[in-house]
């Protein structure tokens, strides 16, 4: 199956980082022309030029609008019976709208975004979840392992966003929760090396704790996540919360935050920035 990727950003990067070595990556295209530059495979200059030549086009950009004006474009040239398989995080509306119109073309959609990080992607260790056709996901099952360690398959077209979106709720209140808890060990006198260290071991170890919490107390932020991306992610999060009345407090209180460190400049740091604000 040939594949395509459009967009190369931080996540999309080490995705077609790891088509390539699984064999599947035939084509890219980026914006910024310059990120393509590494890669020997098929280099176009616009996302309906790639569309027409590939079976499976899998796009990773930032925002909603990327995504629909992608998808309006290759719906120009794309081949009848193929796949499109999005990885952005952005609403299940969008979803739903590509993947209507893309079935004029006779065209399945995914909607398949990830979760893992820069380091998910990099070594192909991602989480993803996918909403949509299931045979269409069984086809393009092979080209997704060469990304992802654990895809699930969680519903109708929109499903994928939907969990995405309970993903970016739960890391706020992680990163809320870590960030204040080791603020307030340093106001303890405690040694935070040893503090994350036991803590990690215990009922109330995580992922974050054990990948940014000496990295925070040493006020270090260089992006897995930035925290201009999650605040992005999280007023998606509020759009659809808003649409079924669900309360959603932390993250109305994390876009707050977000926004406070954003105005300060802190926009492209990794979300464990929120540390700078709880140790005031």
């Amino acid at each position: 199956m040939k594949a395509g990727m459009i967009g190369l950003g931080a996540m999309g990067l080490g995705m077609a980082r790891n088509l390539a070595k699984a064999g599947y990556l035939t084509a890219v295209f980026n914006r910024t022309p310059a990120k393509t530059a590494e890669f020997t495979v098929a280099v176009f200059d616009s996302p309906e030029a790639l569309a027409a030549e590939v079976d499976i086009v899998l796009i990773c950009v930032s925002a909603d609008q990327d995504v629909l004006s992608v998808i309006e474009a290759i719906a120009l040239t794309i081949k009848p019976g193929a796949i499109v398989v999005d990885m952005s995080t952005v609403s299940s509306a969008t979803a739903k709208k590509a993947a209507t119109i893309l079935a004029e073309k006779q065209v399945v959609f995914l909607d398949a975004p990830v979760s893992g990080g820069t380091e998910g992607a990099k070594n192909g260790t991602l989480a993803m979840m996918v909403g949509g056709d299931v045979a269409a996901l069984e086809k393009a099952m092979p080209v997704l392992e060469a990304m992802a360690a654990r895809i699930i398959h969680m519903g109708a077209t929109g499903s994928g966003q939907a969990t995405k979106a309970v993903n970016q709720i739960m890391g706020a209140g992680i990163n809320q929760a870590v960030t204040e808890a080791l603020a307030f060990a340093q106001t303890q006198g405690l040694v935070m090396d040893k503090v994350i260290d036991v803590i990690s071991g215990g009922a109330s170890g995580n992922w974050f704790l054990q990948h940014r919490g000496s990295t925070m107390t040493e006020g270090t932020f260089v992006p897995g996540f930035k925290v201009a991306l999650h605040h992005k992610d999280l007023k998606i999060c509020q759009v659809m919360a808003a649409q079924t009345e669900a309360l959603i407090p932390l993250v109305d209180m994390t876009v707050i935050s977000y926004e406070q460190l954003m105005a300060e400049g802190y926009g492209d740091e990794d979300i464990s920035a929120l540390y700078r604000l709880k140790k005031q």
